[in-house]
């Protein structure tokens, strides 16, 4: 007769996600641990926290450019050669000098000659403190808006991975629940093929059945085996890819804990309301949309002067010397004011304009893409739901008839071919609830990321 120890084991196994008493159906904490640390390992989640940071170091950087500009400048120079100045002394004085002494009868004033004197100095040198107070610049003032935008959206960004990550773990973790359950029903449906062809062998031993039924159960052993294959398959790549989320040892454990699936019980018109607030692709178009009218800004800038204050402090000289004597100061009010550029700055205005619309497109775009997913996700967890319920019910019935089944064929009431049809059912029922059961979590998954409800917040 059949142990049917085994029985009870596929029965247990089939029963855990179904019919028994759980710890929290509404959370998994397990599943929440390992959330929390995917969230502070995960390699490609750092990159963009330090995408993140650059951003936040360049806004640094634009509201540095606010500050007086404070530089030392030094120069010595040595000259030799170059234009001459010619100083007319001679042609102005000499005609004045000629009247005089021709009125005195004398030669008092005699005739002197032209003067000249290099451009440059032999030895000159010259050095100052230059402070530079922007005190009106547009283009630093749009440049500082552009890169807040920026910052932001680049936040944003890290807080949209951080919600793909979620839910990514969440799949995996689901996913391998799957496999290790179907290679746990494989193990035990192994078990149960190596007792069948016990018994058939018993029975062909006391002539009770043809040869044809053991090499029914040996058939039936081999294809339980390419099963099992399989499933541990499955079972190895889906414990890889979890441990890779979690930058973890690839064949790290993964500790299971199982949770009752429960029907979705917020309406489709709140879900579509809650992804419109929450959902960070609408967020940073709203940034983008921000970020394109300060640059059209930025461009009507290069219409209007910029204003700055200098102011210089030094010393100048033939010798290097730094006395009061060779000291000045210099004060000034510089305007700069570009009035004419070809037209180009009109002309980035208006792409700006069309970038400007084309996003607003995006957007609505954006949102009818959205409002279809969180449509399509709703649906497809209540048809989860229903599949895990159904699945339930064929489980249970499957047990019983495989029940009555194994003990007529023990009795040898019943044909080999009605046990093997009646093993089967029994494993493609529990397979099928496992996976349903899979199925709902992964589907659930999908739902809250459209929803825009599984922020890191929560964990």
């Amino acid at each position: 007769m059949i142990a049917i120890r085994n029985i009870n084991q596929l029965l247990l196994a089939t029963a855990l996600l179904w019919f028994t008493a759980i710890v929290c159906p509404a959370q998994n904490p397990a599943l929440e641990g390992y959330i929390k640390e995917g969230l502070q390992s995960n390699q490609a989640l750092k990159q963009r926290q330090l995408d993140y940071a650059a951003q936040l170091s360049a806004l640094k950087e634009a509201k540095g450019l606010f500050f007086p500009d404070l530089s030392v400048n030094a120069r010595y120079t040595v000259a030799q050669g170059g234009r001459q100045i010619v100083f007319p002394v001679g042609d102005l004085l000499n005609p004045v000098y000629s009247t005089l002494n021709m009125l005195t009868a004398s030669d008092l004033f005699p005739q002197i000659e032209n003067e000249s004197f290099a451009f440059y100095r032999p030895k000159e040198h010259e050095t100052k403190v230059s402070l530079v107070q922007p005190i009106f610049n547009s283009d630093l003032i749009q440049n500082y808006r552009i890169r807040q935008n920026h910052a932001e959206i680049a936040r944003i960004g890290v807080d949209r991975y951080q919600r793909e990550l979620i839910k990514e773990i969440t799949q995996a973790y689901y996913d391998y629940q799957k496999a290790h359950n179907l290679v746990f029903l494989a193990d035990t449906s192994f078990t149960l093929v190596q007792e069948n062809l016990r018994v058939s062998q018993r029975l062909f031993d006391n002539h009770k059945v043809t040869i044809d039924a053991v090499y029914r159960s040996e058939s039936e052993l081999s294809k339980v085996e390419v099963q099992r294959a399989q499933a541990n398959s499955m079972l190895q790549a889906s414990l890889a890819y979890f441990n890779f989320l979690l930058n973890r040892s690839l064949d790290a454990p993964i500790e299971l804990i199982p949770v009752d699936p429960l029907p979705p019980e917020i309406s489709l018109e709140e879900a579509s309301m809650m992804a419109m607030q929450n959902r960070n692709e609408l967020r940073q178009i709203q940034q983008y949309r921000q970020l394109n009218k300060h640059v059209t800004k930025l461009y009507r800038g290069g219409n209007y002067p910029g204003v700055f204050g200098v102011v210089d402090y030094g010393f100048q000289g033939e010798e290097y010397r730094f006395t009061q004597d060779d000291d000045f100061l210099l004060a000034s009010l510089v305007m700069k004011w570009k009035l004419f550029q070809g037209n180009v700055n009109h002309q980035k205005v208006q792409q700006s304009k069309i970038e400007g619309e084309k996003l607003g497109e995006l957007y609505s775009e954006t949102e009818q893409q959205i409002r279809l997913e969180v449509i399509n996700h709703y649906y497809a967890l209540q048809a989860a739901y229903e599949s895990v319920q159904s699945a339930g019910k064929q489980t249970e019935t499957a047990q019983r008839a495989y029940e009555l089944i194994n003990r007529k064929y023990s009795e040898g009431q019943s044909s080999l071919l009605e046990l093997i049809d009646a093993r089967t059912s029994l494993t493609s029922a529990a397979a099928n609830l496992f996976i349903s059961q899979s199925e709902y979590f992964i589907r659930l998954a999908d739902f809250e990321y459209a929803m825009g409800a599984n922020g890191p917040e929560n964990y």
